[in-house]
């Protein structure tokens, strides 16, 4: 059974930094491109980056680009997102998720998910 848990959401200021974690169970770690997604009251859900299974070749969307890194720690099955520099507009509620041997960027790519962690980004 697929597990993908996410943790180290919660409330910054503006200018704050948030790591993410998200730790897998029940797949060949090594075999999956992990991805992060979001998703905001009344909007879609959107990419935000994600890491290839070989070499750990890393993309993200232009709205994090510089500001989130998203790494991988193969040892430990476990995916992180580092965000800096927050804004509000960065509120959203922060999904993981895995896809074997693929580089998709669309949610229909991604076979498993987590139960996603709130991100509120405020003064």
């Amino acid at each position: 059974q697929v597990q993908l848990v996410e943790s180290g959401g919660g409330l910054v200021q503006p200018g704050g930094s948030l790591r993410l974690s998200c730790a897998a169970s029940g797949i060949i770690f090594g075999s999956y491109t992990m991805g992060w997604f979001r998703q905001a009251p009344g909007k879609e859900r959107e990419f935000v980056a994600h890491i290839t299974w070989s070499r750990g070749y890393t993309y993200y969307a232009d709205s994090v680009k510089g500001r989130y890194t998203i790494s991988r720690d193969n040892a430990r099955n476990t995916v992180y997102l580092q965000m800096n520099s927050l804004k509000p507009e960065d509120t959203a509620v922060y999904y993981c998720a895995a896809q074997r041997f693929g580089t998709s960027y669309d949610t229909n790519g991604y076979p498993y998910w987590g139960q996603g962690t709130q991100v509120t980004v405020s003064s």
